[in-house]
């Protein structure tokens, strides 16, 4: 049997790829900074960040919200070229895939603990679990109209429960699974060493996936192109004055509301300090707002800059795996270059391997390592590109 078929045939919507793109490799600057930021302090405590600091963390924002927005995109345009049914098991099928690929390889990638004495629940399960329950609702012939309600009430209600204290059920494993992970709250233990981290809770990342499926139909050949960057730009514009306005006030929509500092950079970063964990009405508003702004202003946009970008684009699967494994090939690296000891590979206070106390480099070293790993992964990034667009093997479709 052939497996290549033209390089036209399978058809991408080259905005989306790029602002893809563009949210991967900033989101390799979180992770850097993760292993190899000196001290590790916390960017978003303002009794210690500094502006830099916070703006490294603070670009970062962006990047799981769109993700899962472009996700949900993806999964309709995916929806065009099947019948239901058929996505319907497609998505199901790869979400379960992209949790066991959570689980057993990032969670490896993140900790190097072959002994997965920590099981770290992050964007790839959001993805991944957001992806069943939006094909349960594909399976089960929910209209658009209905899914885009579903997703509505959830992104934009969630945070009622800020507001309605629900007591003691906030402790069990299915709230935290579900509706409220945050931070040493999201740990679950599941043995005498063993744990979850669940660093995503999956329903406001669900509400996410199902607008951005809605989201998805603009892209049908019916809709003019005018009239989806109109949509694009007033919905992103939208969330932006919303973020403004409930923020500005503290109405609603985070757990954690903003004070003026002592200073003025102090005050600008706790305006801009939302709620990540989980997602907060403000944090996704303050962060998919500009993206859907972005992605109606990059429709017609064709440079250097840009035909670099949709390649790492095109691969966002493969490119996610591999710059973790990158990043942790020079942790190692740098571990034993830097003198440490085998002996030192295990710190008993923390589930990460190769981190030492006193391990690590300024913000400095941060970037220069990202843009190290990001220049080294163009290359695979560009053959896997060519190599999906040129065959039609279905594993494809699920890396």
């Amino acid at each position: 049997m052939a497996t290549t078929i033209s390089a036209t045939t399978k058809h991408r919507i080259e905005s989306i790829d790029i602002l893809r793109g563009l949210v991967m490799l900033i989101m390799a600057i979180d992770h850097v900074r993760d292993v190899f930021h000196l001290g590790q302090p916390e960017p978003t405590n303002l009794a210690i960040t500094t502006p830099i600091l916070f703006f490294t963390r603070w670009i970062t924002h962006f990047c799981a919200p769109t993700f899962v927005f472009l996700s949900g995109m993806s999964a309709y345009l995916a929806g065009m070229r099947r019948t239901r049914n058929e996505l319907s098991v497609f998505l199901i099928k790869r979400g379960l895939w992209l949790i066991v690929v959570e689980v057993v390889f990032i969670t490896f990638a993140i900790t190097l603990n072959p002994l997965y004495n920590v099981l770290i629940l992050q964007v790839i399960w959001a993805i991944g679990g957001s992806m069943v329950l939006l094909g349960l609702l594909v399976r089960l012939k929910t209209p658009l109209t209905v899914i885009g309600i579903i997703g509505a009430i959830i992104f934009f209600g969630h945070n009622i429960l800020d507001i309605v204290n629900p007591g003691p059920i906030t402790a069990t494993i299915g709230w935290k699974l579900f509706l409220s992970a945050a931070g040493f709250n999201g740990f679950v233990q599941i043995g005498s060493n063993h744990y979850v981290l669940i660093a995503y809770a999956l329903l406001p990342w669900t509400g996410v996936m199902l607008l951005g499926y809605v989201f998805g139909s603009l892209y049908k050949s019916s809709v003019s192109a005018v009239k989806r960057r109109k949509t694009l730009l007033y919905s992103g514009l939208g969330l932006l004055a919303l973020f403004l306005i409930f923020r500005a006030f503290n109405i609603y929509g985070d757990p954690s509301p903003w004070s003026v500092q002592k200073t003025t950079a102090l005050s600008i970063i706790s305006f801009l300090n939302t709620t990540k964990y989980p997602c907060s009405l403000l944090y996704l508003s303050m962060t998919i707002g500009p993206s859907l702004v972005l992605l109606a202003s990059i429709e017609t946009v064709k440079n250097r800059f840009t035909s670099i970008i949709i390649v790492y684009g095109n691969v966002p699967f493969f490119y996610y795996v591999c710059h973790w494994y990158l990043i942790q090939t020079i942790h190692v690296i740098v571990f034993f270059a830097k003198g440490y000891s085998t002996s030192q590979i295990v710190n008993p206070k923390i589930p990460f391997l190769f981190s030492p106390a006193g391990f690590g480099f300024n913000l400095l070293g941060v970037y220069l390592i990202w843009l190290v790993v990001i220049v080294i992964l163009y290359l695979p990034c560009r053959w896997f590109s060519k190599y999906k667009k040129t065959h039609q093997q279905w594993w494809l479709s699920y890396i």
